[in-house]
């Protein structure tokens, strides 16, 4: 008899929630017929937040820890993950969160981002693991496998998607730091045997202070340490300063303060404190006044002075340094929100992957598109991005009828690199050392700092590095394509893994195989020049690139990174199915509860369901799931076919009634198979059914646009308005219900 089979499908935030309102009772529906349950585990910043505090809580509020539950299931056999986006939050979209919550009736406490006493100390320390990237960590236990479905990429280059145009004579470029940056002060080494380190600040007046308590190393792991000189980003800055005003272009900052929590937001403030230098020194008692920190941007200041007697003043000194200085970048040129506003509004993966594909511009104040200077600080990823722009300088637009795939095998298991240094990274007060030394006192990294840096220590383990080199020999060979491992040799951390690469790769048969390793720029140009000949390249990649690149060629080559397949195999055997990228959600919900129309497209839900069921009936022996995932399979490439992704705006197909074809032709696909006879007559009703009420069905969603949606909360929506707005069809709600 097969085994119970149970797919645990994330509630997250945002538009993926919203839609999630609609899509999952159709899952459950079907699932059902193939005796799979459906857990829906609170993974939301919102309930990341109040499964930290149960004791500011009623009993009737409290939630259990989902995280760290689905943390745990992710090391175990029987896992199957389906993980939508989720918010990594920064401190405003934080507190943001808690204010909704406060008003809501529950008592979490506010966020100390300066904490001073005990009880303060604590309560910023639980909220450290709500911020940032605080659930993908824990769930990725496994390496990443993502790649654009033929289905997808055939729909792609017969529907191309709108490319902006590149000159030769295009003036954006990427201005990074040319020393004491993360990628110039790296050193690295590997751990012979396993025991414990420990990081240390000794001061130069005599000082010693220990950053982190002794925590496990494990034997054949790289340790890295590196600093980023905070007087040497602010030279930087300013340079970048007087480039941009010299050639007349748009200034805009790309970083990842999401997930980059600590480094980050420090680095995003001396860019803020930089280019508005003598409004900092000009109001420099007001700002302590008012605790204002640059490190929460433009947005956070200017609430900060709302009402205060200088407030028309210090608005007017900062209009008149926009002026004078080179012009920003803009998020929102209608509501004046700048590239410095909130250090998360810009996530570089998403902004350049945007700029790349628009021509090298980015929006200026008027609405317009403009050249601009990237400031991208540390050289580490700031080199591809250079060598992409340059190449599109030279070789114009991609072309996406004839572009080929860049599908990427990504190394991201327990924690690597830098995506798991933020307990491991500081900004120093005072001028010194920082050591990691072993139990016994040896030190295996040491650096020189001043105060104000940004110490970073990472961590990278063997058995995700042999894991990883063993899924690209894999992926090369099932699919036939050249690899490339995008390693830099002159990186410290880079140089120690293309030693493990070289090693565990001759352990295994790649005689057959096209397997190379190229520094980063280099393997840039290299997959470009066979993309635009329509060759497939792999891209192998560490935490942070596969990030970049994940949404870098999925919108080159699609328009969007959301309609990939990303499926994590866990180390022990589980899956993890990821449903594509969340970098336009806000947008979606802002039009959604302004004129009830979602524009948020399922797709990635789609593939990822697919997957995982096919994963159940592989891993658990139901036979049921692989029937549903072949009849999916089908409804997938009608849906892409058919085209019935949401449209753009009220009177079109939205995210509902996607999910309402999808469903029919799934219910259609079911029904037309003939390797479960008992599924093909259950579902065979279901899809006369939606075939005779399409045009009802399709009539009770459009008339639900329109109109303002009060969904009772944008961080914690209440449940029942989010179901009843997400669910207006009767029509559609009596067939869903009746399977």
């Amino acid at each position: 008899m097969a085994e119970k089979s149970k797919i645990y499908y994330t509630l997250t935030d945002e538009a993926p929630l919203l839609a999630t309102y609609s899509f999952l009772p159709i899952v459950k529906a079907f699932a059902r017929s193939a005796d799979i349950e459906i857990e829906v585990p609170d993974i939301s910043l919102s309930g990341r937040i109040l499964a930290n505090f149960p004791e500011s809580l009623d009993a009737d509020q409290r939630v259990p820890d989902a995280l760290a539950d689905l943390g745990e299931l992710a090391t175990k056999p029987e896992a199957n993950i389906i993980k939508l986006p989720n918010i990594s939050a920064s401190v405003p979209q934080l507190e943001d969160a808690i204010a909704e919550l406060q008003r809501q009736g529950y008592a979490v406490p506010n966020y100390p981002a300066e904490p001073k006493t005990d009880e303060e100390k604590a309560v910023n320390k639980k909220y450290a693991k709500v911020l940032g990237s605080a659930v993908n960590p824990v769930l990725r236990e496994g390496n990443s496998d993502r790649r654009a479905p033929k289905a997808v990429k055939n729909y792609a280059k017969a529907n191309p998607h709108r490319m902006g145009v590149w000159s030769t004579d295009s003036r954006t470029t990427v201005a990074h730091m040319s020393g004491r940056d993360f990628y110039g002060t790296e050193n690295s080494t590997t751990v012979k045997n396993a025991g414990e380190f420990r990081i240390a600040f000794y001061g130069k007046d005599g000082s010693e202070k220990v950053l982190k308590d002794y925590s496990p190393l494990k034997a054949g792991e790289v340790i890295d340490s590196s600093v980023m000189s905070l007087s040497a980003l602010k030279d930087f800055v300013g340079e970048a300063i007087a480039e941009a005003k010299e050639k007349d272009v748009l200034l805009s900052a790309h970083l990842k303060a999401t997930m980059m929590k600590v480094s980050d937001p420090i680095i995003f403030g001396a860019i803020v404190e930089t280019y508005f230098k003598d409004v900092f020194e000009k109001y420099r008692e007001t700002f302590t006044e008012l605790d204002i920190n640059p490190n929460f941007g433009l947005a956070t200041l200017f609430e900060k002075i709302s009402g205060h007697p200088k407030e028309a003043e210090i608005r007017a000194d900062i209009a008149e340094t926009i002026e004078n200085g080179p012009r920003l970048a803009m998020v929102n040129s209608d509501k004046g929100i700048t590239n410095f506003h909130v250090s998360s509004d810009v996530i570089i993966d998403a902004s350049m992957a945007a700029l790349v594909r628009g021509g090298g511009k980015m929006w200026n104040k008027d609405g317009n598109e403009e050249d601009t200077i990237c400031m991208i600080p540390d050289r580490t990823y700031a080199g591809f991005y250079d060598a992409i722009i340059e190449d599109m300088k030279q070789n114009g637009a991609i072309d996406p009828r004839t572009f080929g795939s860049v599908p990427n095998v990504g190394l991201m298991a327990q924690k690597a690199e830098e995506y798991g240094s933020h307990d491991k990274t500081f900004q120093i007060s005072a001028e010194g050392s920082v050591r990691v030394e072993d139990e016994n006192g040896n030190v295996l990294l040491e650096q020189s700092v001043q105060s104000g840096d940004i110490f970073r220590m990472c961590q990278t383990k063997d058995a995700p590095i042999q894991d990883w080199v063993k899924l690209a020999v894999n992926r090369a060979r099932l699919s036939g394509t050249t690899a490339i491992f995008w390693l830099d040799k002159g990186r410290a951390h880079d140089s120690e893994i293309i030693k493990k690469v070289e090693k565990y790769l001759a352990e295994l048969d790649t005689s057959d195989l096209d397997i190379r390793i190229m520094d980063v720029k280099d393997a840039m140009t290299e997959t470009l020049n066979r993309a635009r000949e329509g060759k497939d390249t792999i891209s192998v990649s560490g935490n942070v690139l596969r990030d970049y690149l994940t949404d870098l060629f999925p919108i080159l080559e699609l328009g969007t990174s959301a309609k990939m397949l990303s499926i994590v195999p866990l180390m022990n055997g589980g899956g993890l199915f990821e449903t594509g990228a969340g970098g336009s959600a806000p947008k979606h919900v802002e039009q959604f509860q302004k004129e009830g129309y979602l524009r948020w497209d399922s797709l990635g839900e789609f593939l990822a369901l697919q997957a995982s069921f096919e994963h159940l009936a592989q891993t658990r022996g139901n036979k049921k799931a692989q029937v549903l995932a072949d009849a999916l399979d089908e409804a997938n490439a009608k849906f892409l076919a058919n085209d019935k992704s949401p449209a753009r705006k009220v009177g079109q197909i939205d995210n509902r009634g996607s999910h309402f074809y999808l469903a029919m032709y799934w219910a259609e696909a079911l029904a037309a198979q003939t390797a479960d006879a008992e599924m093909a007559a259950k579902f065979a009703p279901v899809a006369r059914a939606m075939q005779t009420k399409e045009a009802a069905i399709n009539g009770e969603l459009i008339a639900a646009q329109g109109s303002p949606q009060e969904i009772g909360g944008y961080y914690h929506p209440d449940p029942k308005k989010a179901d009843a707005a997400m669910r207006p069809s009767v029509s559609l709600n009596e067939i869903v219900n009746t399977i």
